[in-house]
């Protein structure tokens, strides 16, 4: 293989849930989880309410109902 072409074994599938994707749905959950013992604590701030929307994406985008966690 050429020296100036991307590797594509070494791509991975970002938006799926299977073990290609590695450990990215744990942690999403684990983030999500996270920023809720921060909001119980801190409240609602514009900080946690920009990250929420950022997490409710990645949840969206592997499928994962947050109201399931």
């Amino acid at each position: 293989m050429p020296a100036n072409k991307r590797p594509r074994r070494l791509n991975y599938a970002v938006n799926k849930k299977w073990p290609k994707a590695g450990n990215k749905v744990e942690k999403a959950i684990a983030h999500y989880k996270k920023l809720q013992k921060r909001q119980a604590f801190e409240w609602e701030t514009k900080w946690i309410a920009n990250a929420f929307a950022v997490v409710a994406q990645k949840l969206k985008k592997y499928w994962i109902n947050p109201n399931k966690i």
